[in-house]
């Protein structure tokens, strides 16, 4: 009889349970609506690219006081612009090999692009010379009174390498430092490629 009793209280309390844990369920959840499209593609397959991943050559020098003084002699050139790239020494002309950069002030000397220095040596006509690899990129870092790096380092695009400084192949210039480029093993004007994308 006992049994019956209890089985008659523990069979309503069981469903009275299962209700409210149903009703609770169902008051928790967010109504489903109807009209729905499911992401059939990751969004990684649908993202473009947020940065720009092409490298711009930089100047070798940061500060903007330092101005063109002898420009690169271009076979091809103006007239006017070749007068500009002659180097007077001991009696004899020369083609100007590279890019002088001048200012009044003694100013640092950094990095086109990332790089490994291949070579620093100090000549008795131009001066303190630092050679730096960048990929398919020879620079020639020249008349620096200063230098910042060894052979063999790594450097990366803007590092400081040394100082600006004279020699004794073209003193009437002053304060400068001699810059010259080669592409692919073939010499080129530095102002055609500085301030523009690295080529490949």
């Amino acid at each position: 009889m006992k049994r019956l009793k209890l089985r008659a209280y523990v069979l309503p309390a069981v469903i009275l349970v299962v209700a409210i844990l149903l009703l609770l369920n169902g008051l928790t959840k967010t109504p489903i609506e109807e009209n729905y499209t499911y992401v059939s593609n990751t969004i990684l397959e649908e993202s473009l690219p947020v940065m720009n991943e092409k490298t711009m050559i930089i100047n070798p020098y940061l500060d903007q006081s330092v101005t063109v003084g002898k420009e690169y002699y271009d076979y091809k050139g103006e007239s006017i612009h070749q007068e500009k790239s002659i180097v007077y020494y001991d009696g004899t002309y020369m083609q100007n090999s590279g890019v002088d950069f001048i200012s009044n002030n003694v100013f640092e000397v950094v990095s086109i692009l990332p790089g490994t220095v291949t070579d620093v040596k100090e000549d008795e006509l131009l001066g303190k010379i630092v050679e730096i690899k960048h990929d398919k990129y020879v620079a020639l870092y020249q008349s620096l009174s200063e230098v910042s790096v060894k052979k063999g380092d790594v450097i990366f695009q803007g590092q400081p390498i040394g100082k600006s400084g004279t020699n004794e192949l073209d003193k009437a210039i002053g304060n400068h430092l001699h810059f010259e480029l080669s592409y692919d093993g073939n010499i080129v004007n530095p102002l055609d490629h500085l301030n523009k994308e690295l080529k490949n």
